[in-house]
């Protein structure tokens, strides 16, 4: 578990609004197509993609910074890596920079490559939907 995702995206929105994206369920669903469950407080559980991706957030700072205990469905029981977003607006735009450590080596490719298809890209369409 020694490997690091570490992705650095922009989006043609704000922070305020990227923020909203990842912590509001109705939102999280309307770009990704799939049931979300969001408790958005410190503490607060979460199941995303029908139950595929659970977790639990950490530490929240609104339009700032999102840290999550993230799991696959199908990881080993009380296995979760750290998810990290951290937001800013930059020149009307929000830059986001976001670091995934913990998780099984055998993951990276499919984690790697998700976040651009599960996230980031259904993000981007939804911005200009």
């Amino acid at each position: 578990m020694t490997q690091r995702i570490h992705q650095v995206v922009k989006f043609l929105a704000s922070s305020e609004l990227i923020y909203e994206y990842l912590l509001d369920a109705e939102r999280f669903s309307s770009f990704t197509g799939a049931p979300a469950v969001i408790d958005r407080v410190p503490g607060g559980e979460f199941s995303l993609f029908g139950g595929q991706i659970v977790g639990r957030n950490i530490e929240l700072n609104p339009s700032e910074l999102i840290v999550q205990a993230w799991r696959v469905g199908g990881w080993g029981r009380g296995e979760y890596s750290i998810a990290r977003f951290e937001l800013a607006n930059d020149s009307g735009a929000c830059s986001l920079t976001f670091d995934h450590l913990g998780f099984p080596e055998e993951a990276f490719d499919n984690l790697d490559a998700g976040w651009h298809q599960m996230y980031w890209e259904p993000i981007r369409r939804g911005l200009v939907a």
